[in-house]
C-alpha cells in the first residue's frame, strides 16, 4: 500500500470536470478538507450517488469514503435514498444531502432595500421577507430582522437548532459612496461593526461579505458555478459590482475588491463619471425620471405602460454601448468559461441586456477566439440574500482553499 493509500487517497487518476474543487488530500487538516469534498461530491451531482461514484470523483479510498459518509449520516447531513438496482454483487447505497441537515439566514443591506432569506442545507428558501426602503439606517434594519427571526421561529418555517449562522451581505463602503438624495446620517454604516448588530440576536456566527462577492459565492457553490469553474459575476443593485471565481474558489484580490468594475471611469458626454452611475438601478431610475415615469423600485419597472418599457429597452441599449469594453477586457485578461449576470435587476432586462452584450461581443470574433458568453445568474433573484445564507454553509462545511490551512 502506498502512502497516498494510507492517508485515504488514491493514487492519481484521470480527472474530473467538477475540478479540484472534488479533490481529497493528505495536507495537514486533511480530515477536515476531505469531510467537506466528500459533502461537496454528495450534492454537487444534483442525484443520488453512491459511495463508490464518491471515491471516483474525489479519489479518496473506499475505506475513508465509508468512514467519512458514515459521520456524515450520523450528523444528518445526508441521508440515503435507496438502492442501484443492476450490476453485481450487493446493491450499492445511494446518498443525498439532507436538506434539513443545516439552516442559515441571508441578509442583504442595499440603499434601496433590506432582504431576508432562510435557507435550507440544499439552498432552497425556506423563507424570505424585503422590504423597499431607500436608506435604512441600523436601527431600522435590526428592527426588520428581529421580526423575521421571530415570524420564521413561530411558523416553524426551519429547525432552529440546526441554525448554524448568518450571513450579512452589504456594499463596499456603503455609507460614504456619494449617492444622490442620501442622508448625512447614512455615513453611520462605514462606522459600525455591522456584525456586532446581530450577534446578540441569534447566538450563532456571523459573517460580513460584499455583495458582490456573495452573490458570486452562492453562484460558486449553488448556481452556474456547479457546472463552470471559472466565471466572471457582475451584479446590478443599486450599484454596479463583481466578482471572480477561479478554478472553484473565490478570487478576492489584494484587498478583497476584486471584480469592482463600478467605480471604473467612463464617459458621458464631456463629462467623467463612474460606470455605476450609468448602469445600476438608481441610474435606471434617474433616466426615467427625466422622461417624466416616476420609478423607485424594481416591481415599478415591470408595471410600466408601453412608452415607459420603451425607455427601459433605450437604457438597456446605453447600458449595453457601456459595459462592453469593461466586460471585453475582462474576458481577454481572464478567459472564463462564463459570464454571469445577477442582481435586482429584473430578470426579462437581465436576460434582454445579456443578448445585446452576447452581439456585441459575437462581432469581435473570429479577431477574438475565446470570448464567454453572458447569461443571466441561477441565482439572479435576490442574489446577494441568498449568497450571504450560503456563506455560513461555505464556511462550516464546503471546500475552501483555507480548510488547508492551520488555524487557531
Amino acid at each position: 500500500m502506498g502512502a497516498d493509500e494510507r492517508n485515504g487517497q488514491r493514487p492519481a487518476q484521470k480527472s474530473h470536470a467538477l475540478g479540484d474543487q472534488l479533490s481529497g488530500t493528505n495536507l495537514e487538516r486533511a480530515g477536515d478538507h476531505n469531510q467537506r469534498v466528500t459533502l461537496q461530491a454528495v450534492r454537487a451531482t444534483g442525484a443520488p450517488i453512491t459511495r463508490a461514484e464518491i471515491a471516483d470523483l474525489t479519489g479518496l479510498t473506499a475505506p475513508a469514503i465509508a468512514n467519512i459518509t458514515k459521520r456524515l449520516l450520523n450528523d444528518g447531513l445526508i441521508k440515503k435514498a435507496g438502492r442501484q438496482i443492476g450490476g453485481r454483487g450487493q446493491p450499492a447505497t445511494k446518498l443525498v444531502v439532507n436538506p434539513d441537515g443545516a439552516f442559515s439566514i441571508g441578509l442583504n443591506i442595499d440603499r434601496d432595500h433590506i432582504a431576508f432569506v432562510a435557507l435550507d442545507f440544499v439552498g432552497n428558501v425556506r423563507a424570505r421577507a424585503s422590504r423597499e426602503v431607500h436608506f435604512a439606517m441600523p436601527r431600522d434594519v435590526i428592527a426588520f430582522f428581529r421580526a423575521e427571526v421571530d415570524k420564521m421561529i413561530a411558523e416553524r418555517l426551519i429547525d432552529i437548532e440546526r441554525l448554524i449562522g448568518i450571513g450579512i451581505a452589504i456594499p463596499e463602503d456603503l455609507g460614504r459612496v456619494p449617492v444622490a438624495n442620501r442622508p448625512d446620517a447614512y455615513k453611520i454604516w462605514s462606522e459600525i461593526d455591522v456584525a456586532d448588530l446581530f450577534s446578540e440576536i441569534l447566538p450563532v456566527p456571523v459573517i460580513v461579505e460584499n455583495d458582490a462577492a456573495a452573490a458570486a459565492i452562492g453562484e460558486m457553490q449553488f448556481g452556474h458555478g456547479l457546472q463552470h469553474r471559472s466565471f466572471i459575476y457582475t451584479i446590478i443593485s443599486a450599484g454596479l459590482g463583481g466578482g471572480l471565481v477561479f478554478d472553484g474558489h473565490y478570487y478576492r484580490g489584494a484587498d478583497g475588491r476584486s471584480g469592482e468594475i463600478g467605480y471604473l471611469p467612463v464617459k458621458d458626454g464631456a463629462e467623467t463619471r463612474s460606470l455605476e452611475d450609468m448602469v445600476s438601478l438608481y441610474s435606471l431610475y434617474d433616466y426615467l425620471r427625466k422622461s417624466g415615469l416616476d420609478v423607485s423600485t424594481p416591481d415599478d419597472l415591470e408595471k410600466l405602460p408601453p412608452a415607459g418599457q420603451a425607455k427601459v429597452q433605450a437604457w438597456l441599449d446605453r447600458a449595453a454601448d457601456y459595459l462592453f469594453t469593461p466586460f471585453l477586457v475582462m474576458n481577454c485578461a481572464v478567459d472564463p468559461e462564463a459570464h454571469f449576470i445577477g442582481g435586482r435587476l429584473p430578470s426579462p432586462l437581465i436576460d434582454a441586456l445579456c443578448q445585446r452584450l452576447n452581439d456585441r461581443l459575437d462581432a469581435c470574433k473570429p479577431r477574438i477566439p475565446t470570448i464567454a458568453p453572458l447569461k443571466r445568474a441561477e441565482l439572479a433573484v435576490d442574489a446577494a440574500a441568498r449568497g450571504a445564507g450560503i456563506l455560513p454553509f461555505n464556511d462550516r462545511f464546503l471546500p475552501i482553499r483555507t480548510a488547508l490551512m492551520k488555524t487557531n
